[in-house]
């Protein structure tokens, strides 16, 4: 049996086939006994800073609980294995069980990275998910991303609402299930990023208060309640802990850090991405990844690789749909100009006019993950709706050019590539009839306070979230692929895959933004000097109306149009609407 490199403090640690040891950090109890499923409760030593630690003759698959001040019998809440779910046993796993099939398997590099999110409770589980690897690498994914997997309440859930975050969920699969299916994803030569939630933990089942009350502060709040409280070092060396264990364990590629900015100790995201990159052996691809509403780009030069581009997808979200309420708003108002100012600077919003963000125009475009849909962007809606339903298809075709051919990362959505109609809801399951309906009648009056929804008749028909109706609602329908039109989106997400493959990956490293103009209220133009000297040129007109372009933008080698070129010869000198145009100028060609 191997065992993982890095310190296991938290949970069980087997010592060898018969002898695990037991760990708890409960400053708050006066007595811990580790109690044995169908066996004995034995008492657990108490050590300083609030430890509690056993070793006890029980090995893999002994499953226990914790009685804490015998009052509560608690999981563990580093458990690897809850095989009855959240409410019932942790169980010991030997980490070192899995005999891997591509135990030499290094990763890939950044720059090659085209990340498909997706929920594996939608795909059926991990079995299911795997079941798919296959088509995303032909597609030409590298990369598939999980969304959080860690143990929850009920059996549907976005996963922001996990409780213990070293289990993967019973309801997916077994943590082997979860190493087959990353082991799988390496052979097609994918990567696997999973998505960690380190600002909270959900609403039911967490029992952390009772007996380590350290673990939150209550002078702070974020949207879920009392932070986390990163000040205390067994609290940050949680989470950094699951962190390695993801990582090394699981072999994990990368993590994908949820809403960073409602971690308050910025000082934590340092250590952990030092501590992360000091335990990953050398030689090894492994990429971190933010959520972060704050656009602190000085983060981007402190061990994390890159962050989700909200700023980009919400000012062509607009563009698309012209939709302008909620955070909308702020970039519907000089749309072209903030566009203008993603491509050749990443971020829109870096301290100005609100004290919101950081300068990053020295960063490189790979710093900025570029997406028109997410789990957030479309769940968060009301019904769910997919972009294919709310915007004119040409448009479509010509943000998805430049989604997939910019210098930027690209992120899909499942179903994004074939153009499903089917929608994505938000979906839960609440065993306590309180919270669920404390949570349907949440969202209700969230989107009752806008214009749409003020019609009462409307907001009742925004699907209940506990409903288990919303969460088949929103499963991958695998079958519309074969229909002409949706075979169609996914020829183009397949040519366009190819050509960044082909003609923008190997001239990635090294590549600046070299800026970009307004053409238009709706038209930009970018450009990108990219690694190897030639200039990367990317057109785009989401307006109604042609636009005229410059002397200077009429040279290069044609990558791709959105539109077919013969239908707007009329149209000489300007970029036809709804069109994305994109070259490639050679370096000799640059005179």
């Amino acid at each position: 049996m191997s065992i993982p490199s890095y310190n296991r403090r938290f949970g069980a640690q087997p010592i060898d086939a018969q002898h695990t040891r037991f760990s708890l950090w409960a400053p708050d109890a006066e007595r811990v006994d580790l109690e044995i499923l169908y066996g004995n409760r034995l008492p657990m030593r108490k050590e300083r800073d609030g430890w509690f630690v056993l070793e006890a003759p029980h090995g893999a698959g002994t499953q226990y609980r914790f009685r804490i001040d015998d009052e509560i019998s608690v999981p563990d809440p580093a458990s690897r294995s809850q095989v009855a779910g959240l409410h019932g046993p942790s169980m010991v796993i030997d980490p070192g069980s899995y005999q891997w099939r591509h135990p030499h398997w290094r990763g890939r590099p950044w720059h090659e990275t085209v990340v498909y999110e997706l929920h594996a409770g939608l795909l059926g589980g991990f079995r299911g998910v795997e079941a798919q690897l296959a088509e995303l690498a032909e597609l030409g994914v590298t990369a598939i991303e999980l969304m959080p997997i860690g143990e929850f309440s009920g059996t549907r859930n976005w996963g922001y609402d996990g409780v213990l975050p070293f289990a993967p969920e019973s309801v997916y699969g077994s943590p082997d299930d979860l190493k087959h299916l990353i082991d799988t994803a390496h052979g097609h030569g994918l990567m696997v990023f999973l998505d960690v939630v380190y600002n909270h933990f959900g609403p039911e089942g967490n029992h952390l208060g009772r007996y380590a009350k350290a673990f939150f502060r209550h002078d702070e709040q974020t949207l879920w309640g009392d932070a986390i409280d990163f000040r205390q070092q067994p609290v940050r060396d949680f989470f950094i802990e699951n962190a390695l264990m993801w990582l090394q364990e699981y072999r994990f590629d990368g993590l994908r850090l949820d809403a960073v900015h409602a971690i308050s100790e910025r000082s934590f995201l340092t250590e952990l991405a030092q501590r992360v990159h000091a335990g990953i052996e050398p030689g090894r691809h492994v990429h971190l990844m933010l959520e972060n509403e704050k656009n602190q780009a000085s983060l981007l030069e402190e061990g994390y690789v890159a962050q989700w581009n909200d700023d980009g997808h919400n000012v062509l979200h607009t563009m698309l749909t012209g939709e302008q309420q909620g955070y909308y708003a702020d970039y519907h108002q000089g749309a072209a100009e903030k566009l203008a100012l993603c491509l050749s600077e990443g971020f829109v919003f870096q301290g100005q006019p609100e004290p919101c963000g950081e300068p990053s125009a020295h960063l490189p475009p790979s710093a900025f993950i570029l997406f028109l849909q997410n789990h957030d962007q479309v769940g968060n809606r009301a019904f769910g709706e997919r972009l294919v339903s709310l915007a004119d298809c040409d448009s479509l075709r010509a943000a998805t050019t430049l989604l997939l051919l910019s210098p930027m990362v690209p992120l899909l959505f499942m179903g994004e590539e074939w153009g499903t109609h089917r929608p994505f809801l938000y979906f839960t399951c609440h065993q306590s009839p309180e919270l669920a309906q404390a949570v349907r009648e949440g969202r209700r009056r969230e989107f009752c306070r806008f214009e749409p929804f003020r019609d009462m008749s409307l907001c009742e028909r925004i699907p209940d979230p506990n409903d288990e109706r919303t969460f088949t609602t929103s499963q991958p329908d695998f079958q519309c692929c074969l229909d002409p039109k949706h075979a169609e989106w996914r020829a183009l997400y397949h040519h366009l895959l190819g050509l960044r493959r082909r003609e923008i990956v190997p001239r990635l490293p090294g590549s600046r933004a070299l800026g970009s103009e307004v053409l238009g209220s709706e038209a930009v133009v970018a450009r990108w000097r990219l690694g190897d000297g030639s200039v990367l040129r990317i057109e785009l007109n989401l307006g109604t109306q042609a636009v005229p372009l410059q002397e200077h933008h009429k040279h290069g080698r044609l990558l791709f149009a959105s539109q077919d070129m013969e239908e707007f010869h009329e149209h000489l000198g300007k970029l036809p609407a709804r069109m994305a145009r994109v070259y490639l100028v050679a370096p000799d060609e640059q005179r």
